[in-house]
């Protein structure tokens, strides 16, 4: 039985149903020549969504990613130093003097996983150093992102791969150029080196990065030349700054632009634990939504609260057998 019947047979209420629900509605999306945005907030590169992600950004499944910085630093993470990540199953039953090891043994714990620091962080930063020096010497400025397409695409990476490049997703996009949006970057590992190397002079001007600001311009103009010929979805992992920065384009538009005939999202659906709460935008309902402006009455609008790490592969799966 494939994931898809599976699914269809034994996921009949609740979230599970939602589950299914929003798959077919990616589904029938895709099949009215739509395309999807897919945004990334959590762990979900060190969860290793990739190993599901990558293969739907190859078959066309994915269109555009917004993800916060640690989701597009720790894909890269992954690939260069997955020998050397560590698993604690049992990370609940961790005291303070446990977790005080794993810092001396320089080991970053994301719940079950610890990222190692010296192969990769340190690893990356060399390589990044480089990059951020020519584009100084250059009098160049550039996105996150692109830097780190750069690396993948000259082969930079290739020696110290050490997993499958199909299961990485950011290898993916880089080989389809995938439009990319990294609201916030400067909250990241990687940001925080940038920084450290700009106090320390090493690096000397700290607008070589382009920041958020830069990449809602660049998002504005994207969104309005690519939803001229087809309506674009919204896929949201998690909630926070990849959710919400991307789909405040639209009111941006509308409301202070004043520009008329600009496409609502035309499909929603929002992966998470985070509870509906007072003043909540992660637990916020869809509908929310509505009164702001970013999705229209009728939009196709789904909200599966459950686990990501679990869900997400499984829509990708659907959408892929389908």
């Amino acid at each position: 039985m494939s994931i898809r019947d599976f699914l269809r047979h034994h996921y009949r209420h609740f979230n599970a149903a939602t589950l299914v629900d929003a798959a077919e509605g990616y589904c029938d999306h895709l099949a009215t020549d739509g395309r999807m945005m897919v945004t990334l907030a959590g762990a979900m590169s060190t969860a290793e969504l990739g190993v599901s992600l990558a293969r739907m950004i190859r078959e066309d499944k994915v269109h555009a990613i917004c993800c916060t910085g640690a989701n597009l630093e720790e894909d890269i993470f992954n690939l260069v130093a997955h020998d050397h990540y560590e698993r604690i199953p049992d990370w609940r039953a961790l005291t303070a003097a446990d977790e005080q090891a794993l810092l001396e043994r320089h080991l970053n714990r994301v719940t079950d996983t610890c990222i190692p620091e010296e192969e990769a962080f340190r690893r990356m930063e060399g390589l990044l150093v480089e990059e951020w020096r020519r584009l100084a010497a250059d009098g160049e400025r550039d996105f996150p992102h692109r830097i780190l397409y750069r690396l993948i695409r000259e082969g930079r990476l290739d020696e110290f791969h050490q997993i499958d490049p199909r299961d990485s997703w950011m290898v993916a996009a880089a080989e389809k150029d995938l439009p990319m949006f990294v609201p916030g970057w400067e909250d990241s590992t990687t940001g925080n080196v940038f920084a450290a190397h700009c106090i320390s002079g090493d690096v000397p001007d700290p607008t070589l990065i382009k920041g958020g600001i830069e990449y809602m311009i660049e998002l504005a103009e994207w969104y309005t030349g690519f939803t001229r010929e087809r309506s674009l979805g919204f896929l949201q992992v998690g909630g926070g700054i990849a959710g919400d920065f991307p789909i405040c384009v639209v009111p941006m538009l509308h409301q202070d632009l004043g520009r008329a005939n600009v496409p609502l999202w035309g499909y929603f659906c929002q992966i998470g634990d985070s509870t509906t709460s007072y003043g909540s935008y992660s637990g916020a309902v869809p509908n929310e939504k509505i009164t702001w402006g970013k999705l229209a009455a009728d939009t196709p609008k789904f909200m599966i609260e459950s686990d990501a790490t679990i869900v997400a592969p499984l829509i990708f799966q659907y959408v892929l057998e389908s």
